[in-house]
C-alpha cells in the first residue's frame, strides 16, 4: 500500500496522536482564556473595559469627571476602551494559539492582523 502514496500506519499514528494533543492543550487554553481579565482604556485611562481572553465583557469603569462632560464625550471615551481591551485581547488570544500550535500559521477566523 506504501506505493500508493500514503504514510505508513505509524505516521498516520503519530499524526493522530499530535492532535489529540493538540485539542487537549486546546481545551485547557480556552480554559485558561476564560479566566483572563484584559484591560482597555481610552487615552486619557478615564474610561477602562475588562474583556475576558475569549472577549467576554467582564468590567466597565468611567471616571466621574467623564461623567462630568457629557454624553458623547463619555459615549466615545468607552467605545476607545472597548477597542482597546478588543485589540488586548485579539493579540493576547492570538499569541497563546501560535504558542499551543508552535508558530502554526492556522489562520483562524476572527484572529487575523486587519486592522479596521
Amino acid at each position: 500500500m506504501a506505493g500508493f502514496g500514503l504514510p505508513n500506519f505509524g505516521q498516520l499514528t503519530e499524526a493522530f496522536r499530535k492532535a489529540q494533543q493538540i485539542q487537549q492543550d486546546a481545551q485547557k487554553l480556552q480554559e485558561e482564556l476564560d479566566t483572563l481579565e484584559i484591560e482597555g482604556s481610552n487615552k486619557d485611562e478615564r474610561a477602562s473595559v475588562w474583556l475576558s481572553g475569549n472577549q467576554q465583557p467582564l468590567n466597565v469603569r468611567i471616571d466621574p469627571s467623564l461623567l462630568a462632560e457629557g454624553k458623547e464625550n463619555t459615549e466615545q471615551a468607552v467605545l476607545e476602551a472597548l477597542k482597546s481591551a478588543y485589540e488586548n485581547s485579539t493579540k493576547t488570544m492570538k499569541q497563546k494559539m501560535e504558542d499551543l500550535t508552535g508558530g502554526l500559521n492556522l489562520n483562524l477566523p476572527g484572529i487575523s492582523d486587519n486592522k479596521d
